[in-house]
């Protein structure tokens, strides 16, 4: 199943942690992808990370984000949100490039706002931008300059290295101009992306000790500050489903990864995603699916 990649295991996989991450403060930093392989191939597994990440990546890979797909052959420009498990798979040649990693903290020190509120790393946003050969030129620069630069002893390095950061991301704003960047249609089609935006953000369980706590579109409407009948039509009008089947749906989704991929018996399954009785998770999964939790696991 998925699992959320801490700071910690990335520098494990990579370099020794930095003294700034170890004594808590805003993290930031930036590499040559190139350093970050092992054997001569880079491991990169579908999951969540507790940090941003900015990517220039050259080459032909197939990427994963969310539940879209697509193949890349060339220089991309690809900025990954924490919350949105993602993973790449190279499908010939080689990768280069350059990324940059920073944790909301180091974000939320400097600027106002959340990183999340930028359009390339909202879950529904545009995470991935196509470059010519003169644009990697430029962003390529941009990260050379943030590598000199987190080499240097500028007491101030930080200040500058997060003006860098934002180059990165008003680059590819202009890559769209605002007209052209998605807007929802209508308030139903917002409220419904943002409902699907935190029903996502409740997964993947990935301990016992985690719980799935909006169920209903009760919970989910009180969260948004809206009647609970307006989310439902919302809903129903922009999905063609109601609230309360799409919460089902991944509901069922993630107990099937549960069932598969880990060695948690049934009441704890049932327990993570809300169930307090092991014969209710019994009953709602086999109203999904038509099999019982155990029999599904044994198929």
């Amino acid at each position: 199943m998925e699992t959320t990649v801490t700071l910690e295991d990335f520098y494990h996989n990579t370099l020794s942690m930095p003294e700034q991450h170890r004594k808590g403060f805003g993290h930031f930093n930036v590499f040559r992808s190139e350093d970050c392989f092992s054997d001569g191939r880079m491991i990169v597994r579908y999951s969540r990370r507790e940090f941003y990440k900015i990517s220039l990546i050259r080459g032909n890979y197939r990427y994963h984000y969310a539940d879209k797909s697509f193949d890349v052959s060339g220089s991309t420009l690809i900025f990954h949100n924490p919350h949105v498990p993602y993973t790449w798979e190279l499908l010939s040649g080689e990768i280069s490039g350059h990324f940059c990693i920073f944790t909301e903290s180091f974000f939320t020190e400097r600027f106002k706002g959340n990183p999340a509120d930028i359009p390339m790393f909202s879950p529904s946003g545009k995470p991935a931008y196509a470059l010519s050969e003169e644009e990697d030129a430029e962003v390529t620069a941009i990260f050379l300059k943030m590598k000199s630069e987190i080499d240097s002893e500028y007491a101030f390095k930080y200040d500058l290295l997060s003006t860098y950061m934002m180059e990165l991301v008003h680059f590819a704003l202009k890559r769209q101009p605002t007209e052209t960047i998605y807007k929802h249609p209508d308030a139903n089609s917002r409220i419904t992306s943002v409902f699907m935006e935190l029903l996502e953000r409740q997964f993947p369980i990935e301990s016992i000790s985690q719980r799935f706590s909006l169920r209903s579109a009760k919970d989910f409407a009180g969260q948004l500050s809206i009647h609970v009948n307006h989310l439902n039509r919302a809903v129903k009008n922009t999905t063609g489903k109601t609230t309360t089947n799409l919460i089902a749906e991944r509901l069922a989704n993630e107990a099937k990864a549960l069932l598969k991929h880990t060695n948690w018996n049934i009441s704890e399954i049932g327990y993570t995603l809300g169930f307090d009785e092991a014969s209710h998770f019994n009953n709602f999964f086999r109203k999904q699916t038509t099999l019982t939790p155990s029999s599904f696991r044994n198929v």
